[in-house]
């Protein structure tokens, strides 16, 4: 089974793309979500970001306070490797379970759309990398249009995300969303086309 990572930046249109592939019955694992999974109660990270950020980082219901470890975490580069040496193996495991299980649904191909590809151990294991990517000034008028937003706040937003210029060098094929949806989905159609018929060793 192929898998393909998905990447882009906020506002890109990357959604666009996901649910064109769900629609195809490509199965299409959120690495975003998964990452917000491994920070719900019951999942053991909590218990070790507690023993490393302070017991009060956990409500009395067991729900993390996440603004609380926000706050430490990235207070300094060594909270912030931390939280991701925590986090990271967990989010990765879950991804794995998820591709196992479409493989034995007899899927030849699956993607996994997120931030968690570019720059971590699972940009290895992906067969290949597809960035998709809009004009700036497009992607801050999404932002503000699908969040409600000012354009202050998603610019900021924005260029606290990885740099373009870093996913497209990793990126083994790029779909530029500067024109209609329609034309997004069209151009994903004849991508994933020839993603299926080729026959490629992993990027990484």
């Amino acid at each position: 089974m192929k898998v393909i990572g998905i990447t882009g930046r906020s506002g890109c249109g990357k959604s666009t793309v996901t649910r064109w592939l769900s629609e195809q019955g490509v199965p299409c694992i959120d690495a975003d979500l998964i990452a917000r999974e491994v920070l719900y109660p019951g999942s053991p990270c909590l218990d070790q970001l507690r023993q490393r950020f302070g017991t009060d980082i956990l409500d009395e219901d067991g729900n993390l306070r996440r603004r609380l470890l926000a706050d430490r975490a990235f207070a300094t580069p060594e909270g912030t490797a931390a939280l991701t040496a925590i986090t990271q193996p967990e989010i990765l495991h879950r991804i794995e379970q998820r591709l196992d299980a479409a493989r034995s649904l007899g899927h030849s191909l699956a993607s996994v759309d997120g931030a968690v590809i570019v720059g971590t151990p699972f940009q290895a294991r992906c067969d290949a990398i597809v960035l998709v990517s809009a004009p700036y000034e497009e992607s801050l008028r999404r932002i503000c249009a699908r969040d409600g937003i000012a354009p202050e706040m998603a610019r900021r937003r924005l260029d606290a995300q990885t740099p373009e210029e870093t996913l497209r060098a990793a990126a083994t094929y790029e779909l530029r969303n500067d024109g209609t949806p329609e034309q997004l989905r069209s151009a994903a159609a004849a991508l994933f086309q020839k993603l299926q018929k080729e026959d490629y060793g992993a990027q990484g």
